[in-house]
């Protein structure tokens, strides 16, 4: 009779380990950080490392940078995805750039989803060297055509939504791009939501990228980043 339970149990854990294996490969979503080194990601070395296993950004006073500088995914660009990441910052500003251009030098422009230490920002969809803020947190905007015609209607107190971020903790990123909708998800909560029908300005395509801003000592963290890509909308962009 033990032998008997003691049979059923492994196979009940062997069942239940490849159920797990199998939900998690359905879910689409790869890992794009190995948790130990660089590889697959540029940045200039005296501001981006590895620590405590996480892309680590970070500046001093003896160390600044003299202006915004970024972490480029080199494995490709990204139109339609899911992007997951958890974040922690300790000090100054961030964020996460997608569908984004290199201009040289680690220096990037497009769309970011806006990370910040104090709470004012993070959340937002800001268009870095370009259109500036789409939509600050707690607002859904479409835009029409560049940064002055857009329609904003509300998705909450941007306050209270402010509420589901932990400061200086781990928190979750949830980005999604598919067509011109672009939403920010933290912790679970909708903090924004862009349709961008700029004819000119609206990006489809580009580079993933990590932000450390320049100004006062600061230092953020990446975990856990993971990518989903998604088929390509066939609504026009």
């Amino acid at each position: 009779m033990r032998r008997h339970l003691q049979r059923i149990f492994g196979l009940a854990l062997v069942m239940g380990l490849a159920f797990s294996s199998a939900a998690k490969a359905e879910d689409g979503f790869k890992s794009i950080f190995d948790g130990k080194t660089l590889e697959g990601w540029d940045g200039k070395s005296e501001f981006w490392s590895v620590q405590d296993g996480a892309l680590t950004g970070e500046t001093t006073a003896d160390n600044p940078t003299k202006g915004n500088t970024f972490l480029i995914w080199d494995q490709g660009k990204v139109d339609d995805f899911e992007l997951k990441v958890k974040f922690r910052i300790f000090a100054g500003n961030s964020g996460i750039q997608y569908r984004s251009t290199h201009l040289g030098n680690n220096v990037v422009k497009g769309y970011q989803a806006d990370i910040d230490f104090a709470g004012s920002w993070v959340g937002t969809n800001y268009e870095e060297k370009a259109r500036g803020v789409l939509a600050k947190r707690g607002q859904k905007a479409v835009i029409r055509d560049g940064k002055g015609n857009s329609v904003i209607t509300s998705l909450g107190d941007p306050a209270e939504l402010g509420k589901a971020v932990k400061a200086g903790e781990w928190n979750e990123f949830h980005v999604i791009a598919k067509g011109n909708h672009l939403t920010h998800i933290i912790n679970g909560v909708v903090m924004t939501e862009v349709i961008d029908e700029g004819e000119k300005d609206a990006r489809t395509s580009g580079i993933l990228a990590l932000q450390l801003h320049a100004g006062p000592p600061m230092k953020v963290q990446f975990k856990d980043v993971q990518l989903k890509r998604l088929k390509l909308s066939k609504k026009k962009r």
